[in-house]
């Protein structure tokens, strides 16, 4: 009898000694679970709200930064614009012999700029 209880206690040992480690294990597991899971579904949804944010910035200095492209461009090769309203006659003349004079030189270089592509292209 003593033999049989020494092996049931032996075996009740080996069994409480079993369930501690499979309770490590567990908690071992569910440490590393804790840890993959650093991309919460909240975590995730904040980060695609910045992303949208930040794009939302870029994409607005892109088309500020595309007009005043657009702007310079156009006072580079229009001229700032004149002022009409407040002119009298006089001033009003003069306004209009610059702009005709700018349209005569502009469409001198067109007609040059023409005749040399027709030199190219018989070539």
């Amino acid at each position: 009898m003593a033999d049989d209880e020494a092996k049931k206690a032996k075996q009740a040992e080996i069994e409480r000694k079993r369930a501690e480690v499979r309770k490590r294990m567990e908690e071992a597991s569910k440490a590393k679970k804790a840890k993959k899971g650093f991309m919460t579904p909240e975590r995730k949804k904040k980060l695609r709200l910045l992303l949208r944010k930040k794009a939302a910035e870029e994409l607005k200095k892109e088309q500020e930064r595309k007009a005043a492209e657009r702007r310079r461009i156009i006072e580079e090769r229009c001229g700032k614009p004149k002022n009409i309203e407040d002119a009298n006659e006089d001033q009003a003349r003069k306004i209009l012999r610059d702009y005709h004079q700018r349209i005569n030189s502009l469409e001198e270089e067109k007609y040059d700029l023409e005749y040399v592509v027709k030199r190219k292209d018989m070539e």
